[in-house]
């Protein structure tokens, strides 16, 4: 977001010239930061998954991990939301790599769900949108529910519940509505 490499360098506590030497230029930063992220999130979800049998395990560990991911980069979800406000204009190819991978994942554990019986077919974009949109669009908007007063004081315990909980939340109702 106009961002000059000497501020990030300063930020870092860095030389500039070591990130132009160790990574490149600016947008060679941002790609290298989104697919450190996402890539991450694909093998350890797949790690994660391994030794669980069942599909609804493993789909909890699916909305875990995302929303781990969500609480460990605090600048993803503004990062995702300007890339969607601008058509995506400067997202990486490879980190839509790593996208496609974390959505091949939950493919396979919504077909072999949906092959087990305990499923319904549906579209897994879908499911994964609804998600990460869930858990971001939650994160993003803590600040409208914490400072702004028109929310009544029973709304405000129940979003205090809900925010240690959150991902649990998310894995509860996408059960109910995913149970053949």
């Amino acid at each position: 977001a106009g961002a000059r490499v000497d501020e990030i360098a300063k930020r870092a506590g860095i030389n500039k010239a070591m990130i132009y030497y160790r990574i490149g230029d600016k947008k060679a930063l941002y790609e290298e930061v989104l697919h450190d992220i996402f890539a991450d999130t694909a093998k350890r979800i797949a790690h994660n998954i391994k030794e669980t049998q069942a599909p609804e395990e493993k789909l909890k560990t699916f909305i875990h991990n995302i929303a781990r991911t969500v609480d460990q980069h605090r600048h993803l979800a503004p990062i995702m939301m300007r890339e969607l406000a601008s058509g995506t204009r400067n997202f990486p190819e490879v980190a839509g790599q790593d996208l496609a991978r974390i959505v091949s994942i939950l493919t396979a554990i919504l077909m072999e769900g949906e092959k087990k019986g305990v499923f319904i077919k549906t579209n897994p974009l879908l499911i994964h949108m609804m998600i990460v949109g869930t858990t971001i669009f939650y994160k993003m908007s803590a600040p409208i529910r914490t400072k702004q007063t028109i929310f009544p004081e029973s709304l405000r315990k129940l979003d205090k519940h809900a925010s240690g909980d959150m991902d649990k939340e998310i894995e509860k109702l996408l059960l109910k509505v995913l149970k053949n």
